[in-house]
């Protein structure tokens, strides 16, 4: 529990989030990451005070598993105080030893969350996929979470009122909104019958927003007007001084000299990071596949239809 106004907000991980989808695709393949479908229902991780806790948290935690497609793993959860909600001991297997912070004894609602992110530590330990450092870690491990399917629970867990606030997990509220809305658009769901938290709902329609600006972005066909004589104009200058950035570091000119838009930037998340390279024969543009996140680079020629070699999504493009 914090007080309000301590949650960071908005972005800031937003690198990192993307990377982890692409890392997700690249590890699983398309069809390993499809086979995650439906998400995790709340019927399956319903948690009330009427519910025995010790057997409610097995119950909770075996749906979990199952959800994560770990049938061979066997989840032992205990109480303890901690400061963190929950940890993970991670072995060979196939036994794992979750403890949870003691306040989950009497806020059951949330046990289910908690659960959620220490099992995807489980399926990301035996996957062997990992990012250096804690908290690039912990962010793949929400991001995965959240595009596997059961990380909704995590972005409902999120409260405000006028004392307090909660919040569980690395990613802000935005960012799991931006995520689960990813997962909602490949997978045709739609989550947002299952909020209970009015808190949570609004980061989901927000993250939503920034997920439907990725496939409206140039040089994809669905592109708005506003993008597209944007990309018209930049290409023009690649044109004119080879893809490179003129002398004098023309402001907003997308060569490798200058993308200031790029996640993590100066409004981050707004523009697609589209940048123009020489080519041996001609032009080339390379941008975000908007689905996965992984670079695509096409020569810049018209129209022409995509195949993005990470998760298989055909992209319509006028280059």
């Amino acid at each position: 529990m914090t007080r309000p106004g301590e949650v960071v907000r908005g972005y800031p991980h937003l690198d990192t989030v993307r990377a982890a989808i692409t890392a997700l695709y690249r590890r699983l393949s398309p069809e390993g990451v499809l086979a995650y479908a439906p998400s995790v229902l709340p019927a399956e991780v319903a948690f009330d005070d009427r519910d025995d806790l010790h057997l409610g948290v097995q119950r909770v935690a075996g749906a979990l598993v199952r959800h994560l497609r770990l049938p061979q793993a066997r989840m032992i959860v205990g109480f303890r105080e901690m400061t963190h909600a929950a940890t993970v001991e991670l072995t060979a297997g196939p036994e794992y030893f979750i403890e949870l912070n003691d306040r989950f004894r009497n806020h059951r609602r949330d046990i289910g969350a908690a659960l959620a992110h220490e099992i995807t530590h489980v399926l990301l330990h035996r996957l062997d996929l990992s990012f250096p450092g804690t908290r690039r870690n912990e962010i793949l491990t929400d991001t995965a979470t959240t595009y596997l399917g059961a990380g909704w629970l995590l972005l409902d867990a999120f409260r405000e009122s006028r004392l307090s606030s909660q919040k569980l997990g690395y990613l802000t509220p935005e960012e799991f909104g931006y995520v689960l809305a990813k997962r909602a658009l490949a997978f045709d769901e739609d989550p947002a019958p299952w909020f209970t938290s009015p808190q949570a709902y609004t980061a989901y329609t927000q993250g939503r927003a920034l997920a439907l600006r990725d496939l409206r972005q140039p040089p994809l066909t669905t592109a708005g007007r506003t993008g597209r004589v944007r990309y018209a104009r930049d290409r023009r200058y690649a044109a004119r001084y080879g893809g490179r950035a003129p002398a004098g570091d023309r402001p907003g000119f997308p060569g490798p000299a200058r993308a200031p838009w790029l996640p993590g930037g100066p409004g981050a998340g707004e523009h697609p990071g589209y940048t123009f390279e020489p080519g041996e024969n001609a032009l080339r543009v390379s941008f975000p596949c908007p689905v996965c996140h992984q670079r695509i680079r096409l020569r810049v020629q018209g129209r022409v239809r995509a195949r993005c070699g990470v998760c298989g999504s055909i992209l319509e493009c006028d280059t």
